[in-house]
């Protein structure tokens, strides 16, 4: 290397502070529990070496991964404390478990806060400032949770919100920043890049050279600039978890010295390292910053192909055992004196969500279903059928306490209309073909009807003439209906009362392939709302956030691939979300003792007509999925829609 080269790449790394923090986890999904030993010795201690050669870096880790290496190996514990002190270690918090904050109710990452903090004073004697967001999965809600937990900033990956705010300068990913939360409060804001950190994955695999990497780094380097050079696992240097096809093999020479040679390398270009922190304190930034948007409500880490449905609607039936630990937790509120928060905490932990192995997939289910016998509470039976005749014409007219509605038997009893007494107008319902000028939307579009779409397949529905009765219940009236499908048959009963729709769902398929299920699809009838004060309130995994949708195009269902079915998604934690303007709103619950289901939105305007249609997805399709269920049988669903 030539002398002018060098010389210019020291002078574009001179005032740049760079950081480093690695993230431990020993519920690592693809990691059989006997193999922990191991990566303590080949991951986790490497990283005092590390410390001790170049420090200061980061290390973030979960309260149950630091009571499994207490257990496995003592030392460990004793030498962290010592580099803690000294300065060459900085703690970074996560929690309990790394649980998906915007998935679970706000108590439950409340405790899982708790529970870490206590693990770290107990095991560490530390209290760290900054917690990293559990796989990168932000609403603004948690803000206020993290905050009055103590904890000073949050690492955020910087690309995704980043993509969903083409406003932001780009500039700001090099600075501390603040995130507002959604009751108004601001946590300080500390980013990690993921084309960073990939890159350092990618020279310790020695896939690229030391020189590469670091003209990678150098081209983002400048005076006042901080880097964050990793941001991600520990368990993937000098072993392989196992979980994809493609992982490097081990080449022999050891990894970490490539990655202590990297960060040797930076400092000799002129770079100070720093402890993450430290970024906190940085001048030149603390612009306030809304992360989530109408688009993207909960922005994630890495790739396109990271959403929210990859632990709410995929892996080895993730609704189910969501909608599990949702029992659990009300069993718990119902009884606090006899709640265990750390073992509800591990149960929804990410990691048994995706790439579980088999053998630890079991015995989550044993777990989980022993904590259901302490806890949770059975769900009331499906309704039967009313012992009425069957009806014989096409449409059927409901009037009921606060409602009216027209229901389409040749359409599965999709709604047809729904008019809310308190409402001008009908408010959801069916838009017929060629109601939209463009091509994209000429379709007939449903309220209430179900879609299932498996790939390769042609789509399943429940949109067939059906078999239908009515009945009254005091002021309320029943339609139940039985679909036949080349799956099997739908049950689906549907109350009308007070003001609201309540829906029961039945479906007993025998098999369940790989595919999307996606149910209610209430269709907004544009005639009743002014688009330019429509708003989409819910709550994701904290308070309620509010989305102002005019003007917004908005496709959370849309497939990022033929591997992935969906592109993002909203919680609904507390069970509802509601839309709507200033005069017209709707509130859509859901039953997540039931199955916890996922939000969908899709909103946009066509030569001038509003087209918004709100969607609970029951399963999606990325690379986690597995066939195997936690509970066979039919599967339930149970949700509603009212006037707010």
């Amino acid at each position: 290397m030539n002398m002018a080269f060098r010389a210019s790449r020291a002078r574009g790394m001179a005032g740049t502070s760079v950081f480093a923090f690695f993230h431990l986890n020993l519920a690592f999904s693809s990691i059989p529990e006997e193999r922990r030993d191991e990566v303590i010795a080949r991951c986790y201690r490497p990283l005092f070496q590390l410390a001790a050669r170049v420090g200061p870096i980061g290390i973030e880790i979960s309260g149950y991964t630091l009571e499994e290496i207490a257990a496995r190996d003592p030392g460990w514990i004793a030498e962290a404390r010592r580099l803690l002190a000294a300065g060459r270690i900085e703690l970074i918090g996560s929690g309990y478990s790394q649980m998906i904050g915007p998935l679970v109710p706000a108590r439950v990452t409340r405790e899982n806060l708790r529970l870490g903090l206590e693990a770290y004073r107990q095991h560490l004697g530390a209290r760290p400032r900054l917690a990293l967001v559990n796989e990168q999965a932000y609403a603004a809600g948690l803000v206020g949770l993290y905050r009055d937990a103590g904890f000073d900033g949050l690492i955020m990956d910087f690309d995704n919100p980043f993509a969903a705010h083409p406003e932001w300068d780009g500039a700001i990913a090099f600075a501390p920043q603040r995130a507002k939360g959604a009751d108004g409060c601001e946590i300080g804001l500390v980013w990690s890049n993921t084309a960073l950190f990939q890159q350092m994955q990618r020279l310790a695999h020695g896939d690229i050279e030391l020189d590469a990497w670091r003209r990678f780094v150098a081209a983002k380097a400048a005076p006042g600039r901080a880097l964050c050079l990793y941001a991600s696992d520990a368990e993937i240097f000098d072993f392989r978890p196992g979980r994809f096809r493609t992982e490097e093999r081990l080449s022999g020479e050891s990894e970490w010295n490539r990655i202590a040679a990297a960060l040797e390398a930076a400092l000799s270009d002129g770079a100070a390292l720093v402890v993450p922190s430290a970024i906190l304190d940085m001048a030149g930034g603390g612009e306030v910053l809304r992360l989530e948007s109408p688009a993207v409500p909960v922005p994630v880490k890495k790739q396109r192909k990271y959403n929210l449905a990859r632990w709410a609607v995929t892996g080895r039936g993730s609704l189910a055992i969501n909608a599990a630990c949702e029992r659990v937790y009300r069993g718990m509120l119902a009884d606090e004196a006899t709640a265990d928060w750390k073992e509800l905490c591990y149960l929804w932990a990410s990691d048994f969500r995706t790439h579980l192995t088999a053998p630890r997939w079991q015995a989550y289910c044993e777990r989980l279903k022993a904590a259901e016998t302490r806890w949770a509470a059975a769900l009331p039976p499906f309704p039967p059928a009313p012992a009425t005749p069957p009806c014989e014409t096409r449409f059927i007219d409901i009037a009921a306490n606060g409602l009216t509605a027209r229901l389409d038997r040749r359409r599965g009893l999709a709604i047809q209309r729904l008019h809310f007494a308190r409402h001008a107008e009908p408010a959801v319902g069916g838009l017929p073909h060629g109601f939209f000028d463009g091509i994209a939307l000429a379709a007939d579009w449903y309220t209430g009807d179900c879609v299932f779409e498996a790939p390769g397949e042609h789509k399943l529905t429940d949109l067939e003439w059906c078999e239908a009765r009515l009945a009254r219940d005091g002021k309320a009236v029943i339609a139940h209906a039985r679909i036949e499908t080349p799956k099997g048959l739908i049950e689906k009963q549907m109350r009308f009362a007070a003001g609201r729709v309540d829906f029961d769902l039945l479906f007993h398929w025998d098999e369940w392939e790989k595919g999307v299920l996606r149910l209610g699809h209430f269709t907004l009838l544009p005639g009743a709302f002014d688009a330019a004060r429509l708003t989409l309130v819910t709550c994701n995994g904290g308070g309620a956030e509010t989305f102002a949708l005019a003007g917004q195009t908005i496709d959370h269902g849309a497939p990022v691939s033929f591997l992935v079915s969906s592109s993002h998604g909203f919680g609904m934690t507390e069970g509802w979300a509601e839309i709507g303007d200033d005069r017209t709103r709707l509130r859509i619950e859901n039953d997540r003792a039931t199955a916890p289901l996922l939000g969908l939105l899709t909103h946009r305007e066509s030569s001038g007509k509003l087209f918004c249609q709100l969607q609970l997805s029951a399963q999606e399709l990325d690379d986690t999925s597995k066939p195997t269920p936690y509970a066979p049988g039919p599967r339930r669903f149970r949700f509603s829609i009212a006037s707010a």
